[in-house]
């Protein structure tokens, strides 16, 4: 039987606890997710590696799961837009039965190998895509057969399972083991294999967006303003990595679009925000790289 799915020896009584107790058990067991991503640090950290030059040239990141764990992959691809201005386009997640998916589970969807590999082929993968497999088990067919055809085409394939041995570490060019073990509630992937997931997730999308100059010192100077929260952020990040005061970070953002990066760039070097521009172009996006030349 899979680790993930046996049931676990520590809270057999859980049923009989007191809410407190109850609510502390859960809180407690995740802490098993955050040792189990920490353990894998070295093979995740491989996985940017070796994905961060596929992006650089043009890349695409595809996500690729079933239930939760595909769930989570939308979840990743969707926030990298607002973070990160990430184009939709380069970051695309496909489920097991479809958008409707998302919202309601689709029986048997997962089980379907060829359909996966179908849904992947769709998105026409190429040598510069990163491909991230999903599923808990690292048994499901449907992402089986999506990174088989990933690998064929000549991407990244990355694998992220929460048993060791899977045959979806097996299959990927990188497979991610999170060992996170027997869950409080047995079967139950939704918990901490479903959160070491997400923070695998959250590690790998953030820390390829760092090394492609997104990020200046740990300010997110690439995001993209949508709302009133937003054009805010980007006044209290301009102040931040500047020095500089509200009245000043806020007319250079109106003079740029309120794009980060380039108010940071003509407020540190003393330009017009056309000049910030070119040395951003110059230095390929990276603020550090622009206030050198």
């Amino acid at each position: 039987m899979l680790k993930t799915e046996m049931p676990s020896s520590r809270h057999r009584e859980l049923d009989q606890y007191p809410t407190e107790q109850l609510v502390a058990a859960f809180a407690d067991d995740q802490l098993d997710a955050v040792q189990a991503v920490r353990a894998a640090v070295p093979v995740i950290a491989q996985a940017v590696d070796a994905a961060v030059p596929r992006i650089e040239a043009g890349g695409r990141l595809l996500y690729v799961g079933a239930g939760t764990s595909g769930r989570l992959g939308v979840l990743d691809s969707v926030e990298l837009y607002p973070t990160f201005s990430w184009p939709h386009e380069r970051a695309v997640a496909i489920l097991a039965g479809g958008a409707q998916a998302m919202f309601h589970a689709v029986e048997g969807a997962e089980d379907d190998r060829g359909q996966g590999a179908r849904d992947l082929l769709a998105l026409h993968p190429g040598r510069h895509d990163v491909v991230l497999g999903l599923a808990a088990s690292g048994t499901t067919p449907y992402v089986l057969g999506a990174l088989e055809a990933a690998r064929e085409a000549g991407a990244l394939t990355i694998g992220i399972a929460n048993n060791p041995d899977a045959p979806l570490a097996r299959v990927a060019e990188i497979g991610i083991t999170l060992d996170t073990g027997h869950e409080i509630i047995s079967g139950s992937t939704r918990l901490k294999a479903g959160t070491s997931q997400k923070i695998v997730l959250n590690t790998i999308s953030s820390a390829i967006m760092v090394r492609l100059h997104k990020v200046y010192r740990n300010l997110m100077v690439d995001l993209k303003p949508t709302n009133a929260k937003l054009f805010a952020r980007t006044v209290r990040l301009t102040m931040h990595a500047t020095g500089a005061d509200e009245a000043a970070a806020r007319k250079a953002l109106e003079q740029c679009g309120f794009h980060v990066k380039v108010a940071v760039v003509a407020l540190l070097k003393k330009t017009t925000v056309q000049q910030a521009v070119a040395l951003l172009d110059q230095a390929r996006g990276s603020v550090r790289g622009a206030l050198t030349i």
